[in-house]
């Protein structure tokens, strides 16, 4: 996913983390609100390149991968840190370089 790479500009200007909730984009923000219970608490952190539910989850085409996908971004919200953050990147690297996980 290297056409995500001119995000770094927006983590290098303090916008965006390098492990977070990725961003959505605002006309999903109400739907997917009024669809999925706590949805706007993912949005307690800055928005990240890379996180738990790209590594675990993929891409969303339907309703219940984006209920997966605020499930992992709650969960990672509630255990986030230096480590973990760390062990995401890694995790990262691991899907884009051989090409096997949900990235």
């Amino acid at each position: 996913r290297l056409d995500e790479l001119p995000q770094l500009w927006n983590v290098l200007k303090g916008e965006m983390s390098l492990v977070g909730p990725r961003p959505e984009r605002p006309e999903f923000i109400e739907k997917l609100s009024e669809e999925i219970p706590n949805y706007l608490d993912r949005l307690g952190l800055k928005p990240g390149l890379t996180g738990v539910a790209q590594i675990l989850n993929g891409y969303d085409n339907e309703i219940e991968s984006f209920r997966r996908k605020v499930a992992f971004d709650l969960h990672y919200l509630r255990h986030c840190g230096p480590w973990n953050d760390f062990k995401i990147l890694i995790r990262t690297i691991s899907v884009v370089l051989t090409g096997s996980g949900a990235l």
